[in-house]
């Protein structure tokens, strides 16, 4: 009875811990290959310094770069469908796609978040355009943005506020934490950020060389240190990776936050990165990664 008893209380524990773990984490070793040129742009297209990526749920691979024809959009096979926003975006930064397959950006040129329909129609802006500030409808060069499970909107406020930002689906603000500093909590650049499957909010405390990762209230639960988080995501197995731009990498996670591979080093040939900024995984494991000086979108297929 004693070691069925025992036996039944490591297994509850076994299962405490995994629910306890802030993101899932698939068990089989990974490795990646780099696809030469993607990418098929049109004849007058010339890319800009490439800021974010995205997939969405029909495979279509969204790009944010700072040039003209800001947002474009291409099919599966890298192949040009369409572009918007040389009118409205300043300076390009995030880009996220959410559960619906609108597409969201962060502004850090008019200070502003929007989202848009796949197909670029304007849905909501969020912020007061050109006017950098505190308020609870305003932003300061906000970095990057996440989709909590009720719909929520997290919004890393990060070049200026140093704070996450909190909005109901329709653009309701709810809470906002976090101040410039160094501490438990506080924030130097807060450059990218993630919901993971229980609600937690992960944030990429940049300059801070660490990972936060907070309850959706903003209570801290855990700090992961020793990398310079640029970009974050996840892939459909609950794998964290992470754009370190400082080491020209990209870097897996597990749940402990601790490094376990990377890839890539410095250079501009395939596999190799120059600045790698944000990265997004599609719905088979392959990873896509910008470029701010190599002005650039690499696919890194999954073997």
């Amino acid at each position: 009875m004693k070691i069925q008893t025992a036996i039944i209380t490591g297994l509850l524990l076994i299962v405490v811990q995994m629910l306890a773990t802030p993101f899932a984490r698939g068990s089989d070793p990974i490795d990646f290959e780099p696809v030469a040129e993607f990418l098929r742009l049109p004849a007058d297209l010339t890319l800009g310094a490439c800021s974010a990526t995205a997939v969405d749920s029909q495979g279509r691979v969204y790009l944010f770069h700072r040039g003209k024809q800001p947002i474009l959009c291409f099919n599966k096979s890298g192949n040009f469908l369409r572009s918007w926003g040389d009118d409205l975006i300043g300076m390009a930064h995030g880009l996220r796609v959410d559960r619906d397959d609108n597409v969201w950006v962060t502004d850090i040129g008019h200070h502003m978040v929007f989202k848009f329909s796949p197909t670029g129609k304007l849905l909501l802006a969020l912020g007061t355009t050109d006017k950098p500030g505190l308020g609870d409808n305003q932003f300061n060069k906000p970095t990057d943005l996440a989709f909590g499970p009720q719909g929520e909107i997290y919004v890393s406020d990060g070049y200026g506020n140093n704070r996450v930002m909190k909005f109901d689906g329709r653009g309701k603000f709810l809470n906002s934490w976090g101040t410039p500093g160094k501490g438990p909590g506080e924030f130097n650049l807060p450059h990218a950020i993630l919901v993971d499957l229980n609600g937690q909010v992960v944030v990429g405390d940049r300059e801070n060389n660490r990972v936060q990762v907070f309850n959706s209230d903003g209570n801290l639960l855990e700090i992961w240190a020793g990398f310079a988080p640029f970009g974050l995501t996840f892939d459909g197995d609950g794998r964290l990776f992470v754009a370190d731009g400082r080491a020209n990498k990209v870097l897996l996670l597990n749940s402990a936050g601790q490094v376990v591979n990377s890839w890539g080093k410095k250079g501009t040939a395939p596999g190799q990165f120059d600045l790698p900024h944000m990265l997004t995984a599609d719905a088979d494991g392959n990873l896509y990664v910008t470029e701010i000086l190599s002005k650039r979108l690499q696919k890194l297929r999954r073997k």
